[in-house]
Order: C-alpha cells, then structure tokens, then sequence
C-alpha cells in the first residue's frame, strides 16, 4: 500500500510531522488518530481517498514524529495545534475526522474555531468529561507506565482496542497497533493521560453545531460506547450515526469495509452539496 510521503514543518515553533496528500484543489479532509497512537492509524484511509480529496494526517504533539513542545498538554492546546496547522497550510475550511482522542479535539476546535470547519466525522470516540472513576483509571495507568514501562500498557489496553476475535490476536492490525503504543513516549503517554482526566465537556455545545455530522461507532467499543454515540446524535440536528458490527474501539480497523463505506459516502454527499 503506498502511503502519502511524511512531510516535516515547523509551527509557532513546534517541530510537527504530516502528510499531504491528493489534489490541492479538491475538498480537504483533516484525520486526528487517538491515544496513544499516531497519523499512521489512518494509512488505509488515505491510500482509499487520495484520488478524489485532499488527504491530511498529522501527528499530535508528542507523537509519531512530532515534538512534544514545553507547554503543559491540554485537549485546548492540542485543538489550537491544529488550527495552526490549517493555518499553516492555507487551509480557511476543511472537513474534520477524529478518533477517540482525535474526537476530543474535533469537539473542541468545533466549539473554538467553528468557522474552520465544513463538516465533521466522530469516530469511536464521545462528549462528555471523564467521571471520577475513569479518571482514577487513568491515575492508575500512569503509576503502572512508571513502574512497569509503556510495554506492559500496551499489552492492558490493546484487548479493549479490537472485538473479540481470536483471529485478531495475531492480526496485522493488532501489531501495528502495539508498534504505535511502544513506540510513543511513555513521559508523553503519562501527560496525555493527565490531560485526558482532565478535559471538560463538550456535550452543552452540541446542539449549535451547524455542519453535516457522521458519526461511526463499533457495535462493541467499550471504551467509548454506542450509548455515547447515541446521546451525540440525539444532540446535534441532522447528524447521521451508524454502529458497526464486530467491531470495538478501533472500529476502522475490525470493520475496515462497512467503516470506509459510511466515510465514502458522506463524504460524496457532502461535497456534492458544496458543488
């Protein structure tokens, strides 16, 4: 599979790495991989739509190839990186795909800088703060990446990542996956995770987006679930949610064929209406 080629620049004095790819004149479209992986999550995605858009991926600060900066990691700072992104790329208006983490940066870019934005894509990923639970989850993940290294998380998140199939268990998907999570680092990992904890809401701004809305989610993500989802949809006007089957959090990749036919779609119906 040929992937766009990585393209290194430098923004408001952050090292950030990104591809490009596809025809400068056609629709833009923006991916945010989650946590804690990077741009490569959405290879496939890119390798599918580079013939008839505009294809970028990018690395949050901190992972892939991109520095991790001096500043404090926030859900707030991470969606002002990509409005300097957009900015930097000479982007007024780009259509916006999250996952998970990614989502929690769509949501509060949509919420800052609105008027960037011709339509979003959620993917596998929800509104709402953490509760006191998972942010004691989320304390706890830190102290064991202390003591026990970013390897042994990886292998305590990555069953929740996939549905339930032993076939996945030796998926190509599965190691590349891992390879993402081992190769982030673990100092940046323990930021993200207090970040993460956190986050406020973005669930009270919902209901004044104005943009065409997709939402995707696995039929068994329990990470972020379909009632998470559901209650997204129910809060932004016209906005279209589909549940993929066997599938889990990283619903791209258990679904990859029903996943990239919803995106495809939407994606047609969207820049259609913009012709």
């Amino acid at each position: 599979m040929r992937v766009a080629k990585e393209i290194d620049i430098t923004i408001n004095g952050l090292f950030v790495s990104h591809t490009d790819d596809g025809d400068e004149k056609a629709p833009a479209i923006v991916f945010i991989h989650g946590f804690p992986l990077n741009k490569a999550m959405w290879n496939h995605q890119v390798e599918i739509l580079r013939n008839r858009y505009r294809v970028i991926t990018y690395d949050v600060r901190g992972y892939g190839n991109s520095e991790p900066g001096d500043e404090e990691l926030t859900i707030d700072l991470f969606a002002l990186d990509l409005k300097r992104l957009l900015d930097a790329l000479n982007l007024e208006k780009v259509i916006l795909c999250g996952f998970s983490m990614g989502g929690y940066i769509a949501l509060r870019a949509i919420e800052k800088f609105p008027e960037r934005f011709d339509s979003l894509i959620l993917c596998d990923t929800q509104c709402s703060a953490d509760t006191p639970e998972s942010k004691d989850k989320r304390m706890k993940s830190i102290q064991a990446i202390r003591l026990g290294g970013i390897e042994l998380y990886a292998d305590q998140i990555l069953s929740g990542f996939f549905f339930n199939d032993p076939v996945n268990k030796k998926s190509k998907e599965m190691i590349e996956v891992r390879r993402m999570i081992e190769s982030s680092s673990p100092e940046v990992v323990c930021n993200t995770l207090l970040a993460l904890a956190d986050r406020s809401e973005t669930c009270s701004n919902l209901e004044k987006i104005d943009i065409p809305v997709l939402i995707l989610v696995g039929n068994e993500d329990n990470v972020t679930p379909p009632s998470a989802a559901e209650f997204m949809h129910s809060k932004i006007s016209g906005s279209t949610l589909f549940k993929l089957g066997k599938a889990a959090h990283l619903s791209m990749m258990d679904n990859a064929t029903d996943f990239n036919k919803n995106l495809e779609d939407f994606l047609e119906l969207v820049t259609q209406k913009k012709l």
